[in-house]
């Protein structure tokens, strides 16, 4: 039996469950399931989505800063239905759609970058980018930094710096080597080695727990490597197009990268498409000329609706402001956020920047049940705190959240650039409400515990 669009609509949640588990990802249906996660989400536009029995949610997680202009945009949609006649996928001519957006690219990312190779997410443009910096530089070192994030797929992986999604698939590539975010004086001991062709930087960590660098040290970054001769590859993947209050992360120290990555909202969270943008520089050297503008190709990069996608998404983005909004109104998000940690011991940290934030929880570093348990405790508590309130925030208040990949003791907040203050004080009275509740770790726990016992 093959399903067809009409049967899908029918599926209840237990269908879906079922289907997920036999014939995509058991491990991730029994996870999402046993938190509750596993809703059947069937209508989406804005800020909101609806699950089938007709509740209402607010999407604080924006899929990882995917989601700018918020659930299914209108801009978008008209946008790919004035091209759904067109080809989408020609490879023996030039994309009209991919020049155009080439060029608007050109006009927002920061100065000196010129050049864009379309791609179909930030991972595949983390990848091109250590190619283009391998064969401008014709040197092979890679620096990234510890707790960094830059996707899965084998370069970008050996420059993400969480072991756990490294062990499994070892040897990864060579030349890779990592030191501490926000260091600049670590950084440039590696530097001083004769072979590192680039050091790869995101703005603001994302996956490491919405990791705020300390004032000037991008712009240290851009001093060292034009010292050293070495590339700066800035990874706006998850910070770009306006989520932390400038159009690029990297402006608000006036810094230019000699590449650039980008993906997730370009496509306006409709149609998948990354990117990497470099200086002429640098893409002379690596893929100028006939003999070498072959070297780095995508079958599906730079096709008709991605490309129309991108151009909708940017004129959108700039049109209502967005990066000034998100400054707004993340700055209102923060400071209520802080409020909460001054009121809440269960609250370690709030850290982030526009429409990019994240809560560190405390875990108890000492106690008998720690000691009783040989640490267990507490390493169950740095591991699943963020999950448990991101599942009340979920079950009890509609709100959509999650935990960051490379520290789950961290929730992220990082709605649509189109939120406004009313669904920022519904979040921030619902975690108020969780942590008077909930005053300790020990009842968070048993209500968790609870809510999986009832579902079973």
């Amino acid at each position: 039996m093959l399903y067809k669009i009409e049967d899908v609509e029918k599926l209840s949640r237990n269908d879906i469950r079922k289907l997920y588990s036999e014939y995509v990802n058991p491990g991730l249906a029994s996870m999402l399931s046993l938190i509750n996660f596993d809703k059947n989400f069937v209508k989406a536009e804005g800020c909101y989505v609806y699950d089938s029995d007709g509740n209402k949610y607010i999407d604080f997680l924006g899929a990882y800063g995917a989601l700018n202009l918020g659930h299914n945009p209108a801009e978008i949609y008209e946008a790919l239905g004035k091209v759904k006649e067109r080809p989408n996928l020609l490879q023996a001519s030039l994309s009209t759609f991919a020049a155009v957006l080439g060029h608007n690219l050109a006009q927002v990312v920061p100065k000196g970058l010129k050049h864009s190779f379309f791609c179909n997410s930030g991972a595949e443009a983390v990848e091109g980018a250590l190619k283009a910096a391998r064969a401008a530089s014709g040197k092979t070192g890679i620096i990234s930094c510890e707790g960094s994030f830059h996707g899965k797929t084998y370069g970008a992986l050996s420059a993400t710096g969480r072991k756990k999604y490294q062990e499994p698939f070892l040897p990864l590539v060579p030349g890779f080597q990592t030191v501490p975010y926000g260091d600049a004086n670590a950084l440039e001991e590696k530097l001083k080695q004769k072979d590192i062709a680039a050091f790869i930087v995101e703005p603001i960590q994302g996956e490491g727990g919405i990791i705020v660098p300390p004032e000037g040290y991008l712009k240290d970054v851009r001093v060292l490597c034009d010292k050293y001769g070495v590339l700066l590859i800035a990874d706006e993947i998850q910070t770009g197009f306006g989520r932390t209050g400038t159009m690029f992360a990297c402006e608000r120290e006036g810094v230019s990268p000699d590449i650039m990555t980008v993906a997730k909202s370009l496509g306006g969270g409709v149609v998948p498409i990354g990117a990497f943008i470099t200086t002429e520089e640098v893409w002379e050297k690596a893929f100028g000329g006939m003999e070498k503008c072959l070297l780095h190709t995508s079958t599906f990069g730079g096709n008709t609706m991605a490309c129309a996608a991108g151009i909708a998404s940017i004129n959108a983005i700039i049109e209502k402001n967005l990066p000034e909004h998100a400054k707004e109104v993340g700055e209102y998000m923060l400071e209520g956020l802080k409020t909460l940690k001054d009121r809440y011991g269960i609250i370690k940290d709030v850290r982030g920047r526009g429409l990019m934030a994240g809560i560190e929880f405390e875990t108890p570093e000492k106690g008998i049940l720690s000691k009783l348990t040989g640490g267990a405790v507490n390493r169950f508590y740095k591991e699943y705190t963020g999950s448990m309130v991101a599942g009340e925030l979920l079950n009890t208040h509609r709100i959509i959240t999650a935990y960051t990949l490379n520290n789950p003791n961290v929730i992220r907040l990082e709605p649509p650039l189109i939120i406004e203050k009313e669904d920022i004080d519904y979040m921030l009275n619902s975690l108020e409400d969780i942590f008077s509740k909930n005053s300790g770790l020990f009842k968070l726990t048993l209500n968790t515990v609870k809510r999986v016992i009832r579902k079973k």
